[in-house]
Protein backbone atom coordinates (compact mmCIF):
# COMPACT_ATOMS: atom_id res chain seq x y z
CA UNK A 1 0.00 0.00 0.00
CA UNK A 2 2.34 2.64 0.97
CA UNK A 3 4.73 1.60 -2.55
CA UNK A 4 0.95 1.96 -4.73
CA UNK A 5 1.13 5.71 -2.65
CA UNK A 6 4.54 6.43 -3.41
CA UNK A 7 3.96 4.89 -7.04
CA UNK A 8 0.40 7.06 -8.10
CA UNK A 9 0.58 10.35 -5.48
CA UNK A 10 4.31 10.97 -4.87
CA UNK A 11 6.00 10.01 -7.85
CA UNK A 12 3.03 9.65 -10.66
CA UNK A 13 1.45 12.86 -9.10
CA UNK A 14 -1.95 12.14 -9.61
CA UNK A 15 -3.36 14.31 -6.99
CA UNK A 16 -2.24 16.97 -9.58
CA UNK A 17 -3.56 14.93 -12.38
CA UNK A 18 -7.12 15.34 -10.72
CA UNK A 19 -6.29 19.45 -9.57
CA UNK A 20 -5.58 19.75 -13.78
CA UNK A 21 -8.63 18.06 -14.13
CA UNK A 22 -10.88 20.12 -11.90
CA UNK A 23 -9.45 23.53 -13.21
CA UNK A 24 -10.39 22.61 -16.79
CA UNK A 25 -13.63 21.63 -15.85
CA UNK A 26 -14.50 24.53 -13.88
CA UNK A 27 -13.30 26.65 -17.21
CA UNK A 28 -15.65 24.62 -19.22
CA UNK A 29 -13.80 22.35 -20.89
CA UNK A 30 -14.64 18.85 -21.86
CA UNK A 31 -11.31 16.69 -20.40
CA UNK A 32 -13.45 13.51 -21.96
CA UNK A 33 -13.24 14.89 -25.58
CA UNK A 34 -9.99 14.43 -28.01
CA UNK A 35 -8.97 18.15 -27.49
CA UNK A 36 -9.73 18.11 -23.86
CA UNK A 37 -7.78 15.29 -22.93
CA UNK A 38 -5.00 16.33 -25.14
CA UNK A 39 -4.95 19.56 -23.22
CA UNK A 40 -5.28 18.30 -19.53
CA UNK A 41 -2.32 15.16 -20.41
CA UNK A 42 -0.07 18.54 -22.04
CA UNK A 43 -0.35 21.03 -19.29
CA UNK A 44 0.01 18.05 -16.41
CA UNK A 45 2.38 16.25 -17.78
CA UNK A 46 5.08 19.94 -18.15
CA UNK A 47 3.81 20.52 -14.71
CA UNK A 48 4.33 17.38 -13.54
CA UNK A 49 8.15 16.68 -14.74
CA UNK A 50 9.07 20.57 -14.55
CA UNK A 51 8.30 19.43 -10.42
CA UNK A 52 10.43 16.49 -10.54
CA UNK A 53 13.28 17.73 -12.80
CA UNK A 54 13.76 20.48 -10.10
CA UNK A 55 14.02 18.37 -7.35
CA UNK A 56 15.78 15.97 -9.12
CA UNK A 57 18.71 18.21 -9.87
CA UNK A 58 18.57 19.80 -6.28
CA UNK A 59 19.09 16.48 -4.81
CA UNK A 60 21.55 15.53 -7.73
CA UNK A 61 23.59 18.57 -7.67
CA UNK A 62 23.26 18.08 -3.44
CA UNK A 63 24.70 14.73 -4.12
CA UNK A 64 27.31 15.08 -6.43
CA UNK A 65 28.85 17.90 -4.06
CA UNK A 66 30.22 15.09 -2.26
CA UNK A 67 31.79 13.38 -5.17
CA UNK A 68 34.28 16.07 -6.50
CA UNK A 69 36.78 13.88 -9.75
CA UNK A 70 39.56 14.08 -7.38
CA UNK A 71 37.40 12.24 -4.39
CA UNK A 72 36.14 9.89 -7.25
CA UNK A 73 39.46 9.26 -9.02
CA UNK A 74 40.86 8.22 -5.41
CA UNK A 75 37.96 6.14 -4.87
CA UNK A 76 38.22 3.86 -8.00
CA UNK A 77 42.06 3.84 -7.76
CA UNK A 78 41.80 2.04 -4.61
CA UNK A 79 40.18 -0.99 -6.72
CA UNK A 80 41.86 -3.35 -9.16
CA UNK A 81 39.84 -5.51 -11.64
CA UNK A 82 36.60 -5.82 -12.13
CA UNK A 83 35.60 -4.74 -8.79
CA UNK A 84 36.91 -1.44 -10.09
CA UNK A 85 34.82 -1.10 -13.36
CA UNK A 86 31.90 -1.83 -11.37
CA UNK A 87 32.72 1.39 -8.95
CA UNK A 88 33.46 3.18 -12.05
CA UNK A 89 29.83 3.04 -13.29
CA UNK A 90 28.33 3.05 -10.36
CA UNK A 91 30.07 6.67 -9.11
CA UNK A 92 28.95 7.60 -13.05
CA UNK A 93 25.59 7.35 -11.56
CA UNK A 94 25.78 10.44 -9.35
CA UNK A 95 27.75 12.56 -12.17
CA UNK A 96 25.88 15.04 -14.32
CA UNK A 97 23.32 13.93 -16.68
CA UNK A 98 24.85 14.29 -20.26
CA UNK A 99 28.65 13.23 -21.58
CA UNK A 100 29.43 16.82 -22.05
CA UNK A 101 29.83 16.97 -18.53
CA UNK A 102 31.17 13.76 -17.84
CA UNK A 103 34.13 13.71 -20.91
CA UNK A 104 36.20 16.28 -19.14
CA UNK A 105 36.28 14.27 -16.05
CA UNK A 106 37.07 11.33 -17.69
CA UNK A 107 39.73 13.37 -19.34
CA UNK A 108 41.33 13.56 -15.91
CA UNK A 109 41.04 10.48 -14.56
CA UNK A 110 42.85 8.89 -17.77
CA UNK A 111 45.90 11.94 -17.82
CA UNK A 112 45.97 10.40 -13.74
CA UNK A 113 46.75 6.79 -14.71
CA UNK A 114 43.63 5.50 -14.04
CA UNK A 115 43.23 1.76 -16.09
CA UNK A 116 41.59 2.40 -19.30
CA UNK A 117 38.47 0.32 -18.69
CA UNK A 118 37.92 1.80 -15.32
CA UNK A 119 37.45 5.09 -17.06
CA UNK A 120 35.57 3.93 -19.94
CA UNK A 121 32.77 2.18 -17.55
CA UNK A 122 32.78 5.59 -15.48
CA UNK A 123 32.31 7.07 -18.90
CA UNK A 124 29.74 4.34 -20.23
CA UNK A 125 27.39 4.74 -17.06
CA UNK A 126 27.51 8.50 -16.43
CA UNK A 127 25.26 9.82 -19.21
CA UNK A 128 22.99 6.22 -19.20
CA UNK A 129 22.24 5.73 -15.80
CA UNK A 130 21.61 8.27 -13.32
CA UNK A 131 19.46 8.94 -10.28
CA UNK A 132 17.55 11.39 -12.49
CA UNK A 133 16.58 8.72 -14.96
CA UNK A 134 15.94 6.14 -12.10
CA UNK A 135 13.09 8.54 -11.06
CA UNK A 136 11.58 9.79 -14.00
CA UNK A 137 11.40 6.26 -15.10
CA UNK A 138 9.82 4.93 -11.91
CA UNK A 139 6.97 7.99 -12.38
CA UNK A 140 6.17 6.46 -15.81
CA UNK A 141 6.99 3.26 -16.62
CA UNK A 142 6.67 1.83 -12.62
CA UNK A 143 9.83 0.55 -10.69
CA UNK A 144 9.85 -2.72 -12.34
CA UNK A 145 10.97 -1.26 -15.57
CA UNK A 146 13.23 1.43 -13.79
CA UNK A 147 15.47 -0.81 -12.05
CA UNK A 148 15.64 -3.26 -15.19
CA UNK A 149 17.29 -0.18 -17.36
CA UNK A 150 19.55 0.48 -14.28
CA UNK A 151 20.62 -2.93 -13.67
CA UNK A 152 20.97 -3.05 -17.66
CA UNK A 153 22.61 0.36 -17.99
CA UNK A 154 25.18 -0.89 -15.44
CA UNK A 155 26.10 -4.16 -16.66
CA UNK A 156 26.78 -2.69 -20.16
CA UNK A 157 29.22 -0.08 -18.63
CA UNK A 158 30.79 -2.85 -16.11
CA UNK A 159 30.83 -4.90 -19.59
CA UNK A 160 32.03 -2.67 -22.18
CA UNK A 161 34.96 -1.54 -19.54
CA UNK A 162 35.93 -5.04 -19.02
CA UNK A 163 36.39 -5.62 -22.75
CA UNK A 164 38.14 -2.42 -23.80
CA UNK A 165 40.96 -3.77 -20.54
CA UNK A 166 40.77 -7.25 -22.20
CA UNK A 167 41.78 -5.89 -25.83
CA UNK A 168 44.57 -3.69 -24.12
CA UNK A 169 42.98 -0.45 -25.98
CA UNK A 170 45.21 1.60 -24.06
CA UNK A 171 47.44 2.92 -27.56
CA UNK A 172 43.88 3.98 -29.13
CA UNK A 173 43.72 6.89 -26.75
CA UNK A 174 44.75 10.08 -28.31
CA UNK A 175 47.95 11.30 -26.44
CA UNK A 176 46.15 15.06 -25.49
CA UNK A 177 43.85 13.16 -23.31
CA UNK A 178 46.34 11.20 -21.91
CA UNK A 179 48.76 14.34 -21.31
CA UNK A 180 45.29 16.33 -20.15
CA UNK A 181 45.73 19.19 -18.25
CA UNK A 182 45.59 18.11 -14.30
CA UNK A 183 42.68 21.18 -14.01
CA UNK A 184 39.92 19.34 -15.05
CA UNK A 185 40.81 17.25 -11.61
CA UNK A 186 41.04 20.14 -9.01
CA UNK A 187 40.43 19.17 -6.01
CA UNK A 188 37.32 20.65 -4.67
CA UNK A 189 37.23 21.72 -0.62
CA UNK A 190 34.85 20.54 1.95
CA UNK A 191 31.88 22.60 1.90
CA UNK A 192 29.59 23.05 4.83
CA UNK A 193 25.85 21.50 4.56
CA UNK A 194 24.87 25.37 3.96
CA UNK A 195 27.15 25.90 1.08
CA UNK A 196 26.15 22.64 -0.95
CA UNK A 197 22.40 23.69 -0.50
CA UNK A 198 23.36 26.47 -2.08
CA UNK A 199 24.81 25.08 -4.70
CA UNK A 200 22.19 22.51 -5.24
CA UNK A 201 19.65 25.87 -5.55
CA UNK A 202 21.86 27.84 -8.20
CA UNK A 203 22.13 24.53 -10.46
CA UNK A 204 18.07 24.54 -10.52
CA UNK A 205 17.97 28.13 -11.40
CA UNK A 206 20.41 28.27 -13.51
CA UNK A 207 18.66 25.12 -15.43
CA UNK A 208 15.85 27.36 -16.10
Amino acid sequence: MMWDFIQTQILGMKWLNNLVGELLSALGLDIDSRIGSGIHFFIYDVIKITILLCLLIFVISYIQSFFPPERSRKIMGRFHGIGANIVGALLGTVTPFCSCSSIPIFMGFTSAGLPIGVTFSFLISSPMVDLGSLVLLMSIFGARIAIVYVVMGLMIAVAGGTLIERLHMEDQVADFIRNANSSVEIETPSLPVKERLIYAKDQVVSTF
